[in-house]
């Protein structure tokens, strides 16, 4: 996504075109290998559960690479032109990528000259500066209107909105705080101080917490000068504001202390700002660990976990992840997701749930080739992955694909193969897929532009899923 970002920034054009094609083509790259999507990983382990041996590394590729073939041309060349042009035409994508507008909060200080002046006599200041004045801010109830004719106090809170250049400039003009209510200052005056966008991933730590609750200035000594949701600007008050996935944050402190807060609040630099996360040395020793395992685990001579794992020990113990990474790197909200998820679907195979499904999906295609119940099945569980995580569609659709290839006398192995597939293929919404999620705010892209493209592109991959199936797993 920053290539993408950068790329659409020299070129002049919003990223809006390609940050969506960009989203899904890498969802349709996951359907190639065993380990490409976690829907992958868990529909072997079923297979292996029910039938003895699991999903080998390459068993997907030939389904898989066909749909994702076929996609990737659809995306690149009929696609792209269905995204809406009120996204494409905007200029969002390009303020973000050159540090845009942003709606900030300054403080003024004790020592501010702004003291005893109406906030109507700031305005050739503001302008010199390309600053807008909004509002102003007082004992933590916002004052009426523009406020312009109130005269400023210590302590209080001017809204204001712009460039981070010139709210920068601005700021420093009129001695003004970063943030609101700041009692540590001094954390940040007199450091060599950047500025650095980034934007909120689903399962982030910051996701659907308050921007006070962060307590980001006194934690990580950075402070949070601005958001935008969606290609919008954000007008909330900051203290308050609840960070959604999706929201780009622009942050405000030192190299270091900046590449710090990133990963510990999770988020993903739209830009190469301060991370020293590239490590030449070790390139080639950290693809060789992992190609080795991969071709180890593809030849059935290791355990997939288990050869993964052991790339984990090497690159822990060559330094090549820091030991104090290695738990953040954990996605514990997919391990809690599954293990939660896990015993669901159990308790639909013991209570007769999966029975119950199986069944009315297999009287719906009464009559018909087992073929009819194979694209029912891939066209629920698609839709349920529009709007449920792909891995916990997978978990719940799993058994029901055994369950109804079982009533129709069919080999499993097509039925599991079309859930993987599909459990995938969430197109339509920004929540099936953490990737659409992620290009949501520097994209600008709402709700509802996700189905333009992903809706025929989904009935393109069942067209296309469905015969190559057939083809290498008969039923």
């Amino acid at each position: 996504m920053p290539v993408d970002l950068k790329a659409a920034a020299k070129s002049e054009r919003s990223p809006a075109l390609t940050l969506m094609p960009l989203s899904f083509a890498s969802i349709l790259g996951g359907l190639v290998t065993l380990i490409g999507t976690p829907p992958n990983i868990i529909i072997a382990a079923y297979r292996e559960k029910t039938m003895g041996t699991p999903f080998g590394m390459f068993d997907f590729t030939p389904v898989g690479a066909v749909c994702a073939l076929v996609g990737i041309l659809f995306v690149t060349l009929i696609g792209w032109r269905l995204i809406p042009k009120a996204r494409t035409e905007m200029d969002a994508g390009a303020e973000l990528q050159s540090l845009g507008d942003y709606i900030s909060e300054l403080k003024v200080m004790e020592d501010s000259p702004t003291i005893v002046q109406r906030v109507g006599e700031l305005t050739e200041e503001s302008e010199k500066h390309n600053i807008q004045m909004l509002g102003l801010i007082r004992n933590g109830q916002r004052l009426p209107g523009v406020a312009r004719r109130y005269m400023l106090q210590a302590d209080d809170l001017l809204v204001i909105e712009g460039a981070p250049e010139g709210i920068e400039s601005f700021s420093a003009a009129l001695k003004l705080g970063y943030v609101e209510h700041i009692k540590g200052y001094e954390i940040l005056e007199g450091q060599n101080l950047e500025m650095a966008e980034v934007v909120v991933p689903p399962g982030a730590r910051a996701e659907d917490r308050t921007v006070s609750s962060l307590r980001l200035l006194r934690l990580q000594g950075v402070s949070l000068m601005g958001i935008s949701r969606q290609g919008q600007r954000f007008r909330e008050k900051l203290s308050s504001a609840r960070i959604l996935a999706g929201d780009v944050l622009l942050l405000l402190g030192s190299n270091d202390s900046l590449a710090i807060a990133t990963q510990r609040l999770g988020s993903l630099p739209l830009a190469e700002r301060g991370l020293q996360l590239i490590q030449r040395k070790f390139a080639g020793w950290a693809t060789l660990a992992f190609a080795v395992a991969i071709f180890l685990a593809s030849l059935g001579l290791i355990y997939l976990p288990v050869a993964l794992g052991f790339v984990v020990i090497i690159y822990v113990g060559s330094g090549i992840v820091p030991i104090r990474d290695l738990y953040r790197s954990i996605e514990w909200s997919v391990i809690i997701l599954l293990g939660t998820l896990i015993p669901i679907g159990q308790a639909l195979e013991t209570s007769g749930g999966t029975t119950l499904i199986a069944g009315q999906l297999v009287a719906l295609s009464d009559g018909y080739a087992p073929w009819v119940a194979l694209t029912f099945l891939m066209i629920i569980t698609m839709t349920l992955s529009d709007v449920m995580n792909n891995t916990a569609t997978a978990v719940i659709a799993a058994p029901i694909a055994v369950d109804v290839a079982t009533r129709l006398g069919a080999n499993p192995d097509p039925f599991l193969m079309a859930v993987a597939i599909a459990a995938s293929c969430a197109f339509l919404t920004p929540i099936g897929h953490k990737n659409n999620t992620l290009i949501m705010g520097p994209g600008g892209y709402h709700f509802g532009d996700y189905w333009r493209m992903g809706l025929p592109l989904e009935i393109l991959i069942i067209l296309v899923a469905i015969p190559m199936i057939l083809l290498v797993w008969p039923l």
